[in-house]
C-alpha cells in the first residue's frame, strides 16, 4: 500500500517540484510559477492529481474503489483524487505522479528531462 511517505519522495524527486502547505494540505508545485501537480488530502489517504475532465470518467469506472471526484470541488478542474491504499504497487504511484507532473510542466521544464516526457505520437 502506498503511504503519504511515499507520495512526498516520489513527488519531490521529480525535477523542479517543491512542497508547499495550502488550504491546510501538502501540495507538490513546480517552481517558479508554482502550478500544482498533486496534494494530500489532510488524513494523509487520499492523493489529488492532474487529469483531463474528458479522462476522468474512464478512469472512475474502470476502477472506482482507485479513483473518484470530490464533488462539489473537483467538478470544473481537470483533477481526480486517488485512494492510496487501492494503488497495486509504487510503480503505479510513481506513473500517476509523472502523468500528473508532465500535464503540469512547463515545456521549457519537459525539454530540459526529456526522458521524462511524455512519448510522443
Amino acid at each position: 500500500m502506498a503511504t503519504a511517505d511515499d507520495v512526498r519522495r516520489i513527488a519531490l524527486a521529480l525535477p523542479g517540484a517543491i512542497e508547499k502547505l495550502a488550504w491546510g494540505m501538502p501540495t507538490f508545485r513546480l517552481e517558479p510559477r508554482g502550478r500544482i501537480f498533486a496534494s494530500l488530502a489532510d488524513d494523509d489517504q487520499v492523493m489529488g492529481v492532474k487529469c483531463p475532465k474528458e479522462d476522468r470518467a474512464e478512469l472512475i469506472d474502470a476502477e472506482p474503489a482507485k479513483f473518484f471526484l470530490r464533488e462539489g470541488h473537483d467538478d470544473h478542474y481537470a483533477w481526480l483524487r486517488v485512494r492510496l491504499e487501492a494503488l497495486d504497487d509504487e510503480e503505479e504511484l510513481y506513473a500517476i505522479l509523472l502523468d500528473s507532473w508532465r500535464q503540469a510542466a512547463p515545456r521549457k521544464l519537459l525539454d530540459a528531462h526529456p526522458e521524462l516526457a511524455p512519448p510522443r505520437p
